[in-house]
């Protein structure tokens, strides 16, 4: 094939929608350190952006090929036909959009594998050493992420089964928030519980940059440039803003003061929960489903405190709800009439397809739920997963990393 035949228009706004997913990945970092004590800032960022580094290499080795070349094992993961990339050059198209050529959607593809077990990090945050972080994130990659994008985006098991998922209720939240509790629950409650974020403008601009990166995230998710490329990209700006609006409201009664935190937090919850819905409903169901976001995710943060876990950037209550939330309004709210590749929800009929949207996602949250506390068992073994209280005490960014975010002065 000749490389002229491939769309000019829609390569370059996949690659400029595979900019904004990466950018995400710093933006979580972001947050994520200035949520944090001032003791563990470089501990947890560099839990991301390692991610960055190591996730691309797995992808190239295996993890590409595995997500998305062949069905293997009844259609739970791929093959190693493409591994290297091997047969893929510069004029093999995108077997999903002929206009784009494979080599961009595997970059795109690759930056969701890249954030994705990078989110579950703000679960253990200073609890967990480095070493044994490494080894978590190579295996739950290979044994987690890549069977379900797979089954989801990769025409395995979950497809053939009529299961949507936009852009990652599924295989980016659900998952990633229920590994998120298993390893709260594997490692335990924080030896200081009380340290209070280092840095609320840090959070803000990580919040802005996830935000703007999540047009990339979900608008980019529909491969191809038209009407529900829009629409994907406008139900998340407002189920963003609809969820911020109503989390900063409920706290605001609750505890008397119109917390910054919580409408950061809240605009998360929303972009979480609207993700995998976002080019599959309307615009009138992503505001209900941008509200819906701000109290479930909102209530979901509160059992946890109710619960004694000890989920410290809340990781559980606002990635593992708000995708399973937002899977099960799919179920609900999902329209032909915006987009014909989806299904009809429940309110138009389709009671199907609600209820394997709601067996799906459970059937995931149980997987990685258990997968993820096993896997920190077996790792243990080989090298211990939980800092000492000494090393906690100390921070990681002394005790690990032999860094310190600030100046002693500063602090």
């Amino acid at each position: 094939m000749n490389t002229a035949l491939f769309d000019t228009g829609i390569t370059g706004f996949m690659l400029l929608a595979t900019s904004l997913v990466m950018l995400m990945t710093p933006g979580l970092a972001f947050f994520y350190g200035g949520l944090a004590g001032k003791r563990n800032i470089l501990g947890i960022m560099i839990q991301s952006f390692v991610s960055m580094g190591i996730t691309t290499i797995i992808w190239f080795v295996c993890g590409y090929s595995l997500c998305f070349s062949g069905d293997a094992l009844g259609g739970i993961i791929g093959n190693l036909d493409k591994a290297f990339m091997h047969g893929v050059d510069l004029n093999t198209p995108f077997p999903g959009n002929n206009k784009l050529p494979e080599f961009v959607f595997m970059a795109y593809q690759m930056m969701f594998a890249i954030i994705t077990p990078a989110l579950i990090t703000g679960a253990f945050i200073n609890r967990v050493t480095f070493k044994s972080y490494l080894i978590f994130l190579v295996l739950w990659q290979l044994l987690v992420y890549y069977p379900f994008a797979h089954m989801v985006w990769g025409g395995g098991l979950l497809a053939k089964w009529g299961i949507e998922d936009f852009a990652g209720g599924i295989v980016v939240h659900a998952t990633a928030g229920f590994a998120a509790l298993a390893s709260v629950i594997y490692v335990g409650r924080r030896r200081d519980k009380e340290s209070p974020p280092n840095s609320v403008p840090l959070i803000a601009i990580g919040t802005g940059l996830l935000w703007f990166g999540w047009y990339g995230f979900n608008a980019g998710s529909a491969l191809d440039v038209n009407a529900v490329t829009g629409l994907a990209f406008l139900n998340t700006d407002v189920a963003a803003s609809f969820a911020a609006i109503t989390w900063l409201i409920i706290e605001w009664t609750m505890q008397k003061n119109p917390k910054f935190v919580g409408l950061l937090t809240g605009a998360v919850a929303g972009l979480a929960t609207i993700t995998p819905a976002a080019g599959f409903v309307s615009l009138p169901s992503a505001v209900i489903i941008g509200i819906a976001s701000g109290i479930i995710c909102y209530l979901a943060v509160h059992l946890k405190n109710r619960m004694g876990w000890d989920d410290a950037l809340d990781v559980w209550g606002v990635h593992g709800i708000g995708g399973c939330s937002g899977i099960v309004m799919l179920g609900i709210f999902g329209s032909k009439a915006m987009n014909s590749a989806g299904a009809d929800g429940l309110i138009y009929g389709g009671t199907h397809f609600f209820v394997k949207q709601c067996i799906a996602v459970i059937a995931a949250c149980i997987y990685a739920f258990i997968f993820t506390y096993v896997m920190l068992a077996l790792i243990n073994k080989v090298t211990k997963v939980k800092v000492s209280e000494t090393e906690e005490d100390m921070g990681l960014d002394t005790s690990l990393h032999g860094e310190k975010a600030y100046d002693e002065g500063v602090l």
